[in-house]
């Protein structure tokens, strides 16, 4: 997944978050509907997610220094992180707040909306403000919507969607995706939530859909907060990934074996990469060297993800993880190695 496309699904988010958010408010402040004020909180989180967002890809491109050495690919997996501590904590925990404080409280009843506005007297039921508002939040999110499966779905190989995003690297499409379906899902609770207490003139329904909201959009910062995390704490490469290293290792001359191969994604586009190889016998001291060198470009030639490859002399490694990489090569295509 390009830096590029990453940046331009979340740029495209935050454009119509602001719009959607600005809508929102307006709506929830002249209707008194708890749903739509939840949802306008949601709106919100979502545009300090993207801003935040935005934040850890211009972090993450500074160069290495002796404070950090390995350089700053991680804050590309901080700040999502951070990202889903806000949506469950402003995003969700609030729409519960406010969703259960209504159930339990005296219902307020629906506000009529009666102004003149440039020599036109308008008088309706704020609830109409509500469908409107609603109606074009639905129209931008699904725009938005659109900008991120297209990406993810380029650069998921095939793979299922739940597949993909519990494999991925790059947390940001796959982030910012299940924020525009979680934002699609939520209006259509706010909306149904709307109209029921339209109909039936029962405050309890505006209630239940900001607590549904609310529940909601937990459930899904709890599931960002676990990908994340996993990768904080540190994720190896794909199989396919270590699959194709382990060949191109194997492959040059003087090389007998990998005995054992770590990896540790830093960030989407970086990588470690430690092997423990056994040379072919009787191979000169002075030898290792150059085959060391030579194997150390071969791998970052074709795989540019591979930063920072250690390579250690040992005939006896742990190769677990050699095992399991080695029954994909021949499998592998060169597109799905270097993409």
């Amino acid at each position: 997944m390009t830096a590029e496309g990453s940046k331009k699904v979340v740029i495209a988010a935050l454009a119509g978050n602001l719009a959607i958010t600005a809508c929102k408010f307006s709506a929830a402040l002249l209707s008194g509907s708890t749903a739509t004020l939840a949802e306008a909180v949601h709106s919100l989180a979502d545009s300090g997610n993207q801003a935040l967002l935005l934040v850890g890809m211009r972090l993450a491109v500074r160069a290495a220094d002796a404070r950090y050495p390995f350089g700053r690919a991680s804050e590309l997996y901080f700040w999502p992180f951070v990202v889903a501590l806000m949506l469950f904590s402003l995003g969700g925990a609030f729409g519960m707040y406010e969703g259960i404080g209504h159930l339990v409280s005296a219902p307020e009843p629906l506000k009529v909306f009666d102004h003149t506005i440039f020599g036109v007297h308008l008088n309706f039921s704020s609830n109409v403000l509500n469908y409107a508002v609603l109606g074009a939040s639905v129209f931008f999110e699904s725009m938005s919507f659109r900008v991120a499966m297209r990406e993810f779905k380029r650069t998921s190989k095939g793979k299922g969607l739940a597949r993909a995003f519990l494999e991925a690297r790059d947390p940001t499409v796959p982030l910012v995706l299940a924020e525009d379906t979680t934002a699609l899902i939520g209006l259509s609770v706010a909306l149904v939530a709307v109209v029921l207490r339209g109909i039936t003139g029962v405050a309890m329904w505006d209630a239940l859909g900001s607590l549904l909201i609310g529940l909601l959009l937990a459930a899904v910062a709890v599931a960002l907060a676990s990908v994340t995390h996993g990768l904080l704490i540190g994720k190896a490469a794909s199989i396919e990934d270590q699959a194709r290293a382990l060949e191109i290792a194997e492959s040059t001359e003087g090389v007998e074996r990998v005995t054992q191969i770590l990896s540790l994604h830093l960030g989407p586009e970086v990588i470690i990469l430690a092997l423990k190889v056994a040379f072919k016998p009787g191979t000169a001291v002075e030898q290792v060297e150059d085959i060391t060198n030579g194997m150390e470009k071969r791998i970052r030639d074709k795989m540019p993800r591979m930063r920072k490859i250690f390579i250690e002399v040992d005939a006896h490694g742990d190769d677990r993880n050699v095992a399991a990489a080695r029954a994909l090569i021949g499998k592998l295509t060169d597109d799905e190695a270097t993409s």
